[in-house]
């Protein structure tokens, strides 16, 4: 039986699987979330893997309170007043990653597609703050279904696409609808998302209309699940499917077969695993990119995460 009540034993349950690096499902007011260790590389791979999710898109952060929150993010004062009046509840807020306090910024930039800001959210759902208590770390959590279907609101609905994760059982969702995504990297704050929190209720505590995001913006420069996202491009010059290193190019490797090569390396996957490779592609990415202006990157199986790799990277290397 993989359904648990969510009771404190389950739930303790449940944070140790946390803690081991594993997937669970829990409710929110919202939706079912697919949630892991947001501060675990792998483990946040593992999310994009159970789900067959096509791209590195951003991952809503779930977090205790505001508090937790303003040690992983930057928040100006109208993000303030927006978490302070809606939190918990139905609103993610994606906010500048905090850069002044590393001891308290450890989220995986796997879950923020590689870009340096956080899509964070305190959740109104009594068994959702419990798993955060239990897990003391915060959560990483996507809607638990697979990439492209209908939204759980119910553990049976987990358990049809997930037959064998753990599910803490919270009855029916409240609001059977994601929250409302608000970007606030600038001094306007910008609706992402429409979701189950009312804009009118986010203008009548800002004091004026909210700018809203047309649907098909392809330039659309902020993260938010959900929409299109700009890829991490690296400043460096990269130069992919490398069969041999060229002098003056750090190499990212994959794998056992790795050319003859005296310089900079690092390598994806020693073993050839696609999860620890999709784990490690954006801090080996960031680590290269502020040691050396250009980037050989071998080739990468394009199937599974694989693809989605290959996808982040072609995008990076056509921004030059």
């Amino acid at each position: 039986m993989t359904v648990f009540p969510a009771n404190a034993e389950n739930i303790d349950k449940l944070a140790a699987v946390i803690g081991a690096g594993e997937a669970v499902a829990f409710p929110t007011e919202t939706v079912y979330g697919l949630g892991v260790d947001a501060c675990n590389d792998t483990a946040v791979a593992k999310i994009f893997e159970i789900k067959g999710r096509p791209q590195f898109n951003p991952l809503i952060i779930h977090i205790r309170d505001l508090a937790q929150a303003e040690a992983l993010g930057v928040f100006s004062p109208i993000a303030k007043s927006l978490a302070e009046a809606h939190w918990p509840g139905a609103l993610t807020l994606v906010v500048p990653r905090r850069s002044d306090n590393q001891a308290h910024n450890e989220v995986s930039l796997l879950a923020s597609a590689g870009l340096p800001s956080l899509a964070l959210r305190v959740p109104a759902h009594p068994v959702a703050q419990a798993l955060l208590a239990a897990a003391q770390c915060p959560l990483a959590a996507p809607s638990a279904n697979k990439s492209g279907q209908l939204s759980p609101t119910l553990a049976t609905h987990v358990a049809k696409d997930f037959p064998n994760l753990p599910i803490l059982d919270g009855g029916a969702c409240a609001k059977g609808l994601e929250s409302t995504i608000i970007g606030c990297l600038e001094d306007d704050p910008i609706l992402l998302r429409r979701g189950s929190l009312d804009p009118a209720a986010l203008e009548e505590t800002l004091g004026h209309h909210l700018r809203y995001l047309p649907e098909d913006d392809s330039q659309t420069a902020k993260l938010a699940p959900g929409r299109l996202v700009r890829h991490y491009a690296p400043q460096a010059h990269l130069r992919l499917n490398a069969e041999t290193i060229e002098a003056h190019e750090a190499l990212l490797a994959f794998g056992t077969k790795i050319p003859s090569y005296a310089g900079l390396c690092l390598n994806l996957s020693p073993t050839g695993n696609l999860t620890e490779a999709a784990a490690n592609l954006f801090s080996y990415l960031h680590e290269l990119d502020a040691a050396t202006h250009r980037i050989a990157v071998m080739p990468i199986p394009d199937e599974g995460l694989g693809a989605a790799i290959n996808d982040r990277l072609k995008k990076a290397a056509s921004s030059k």
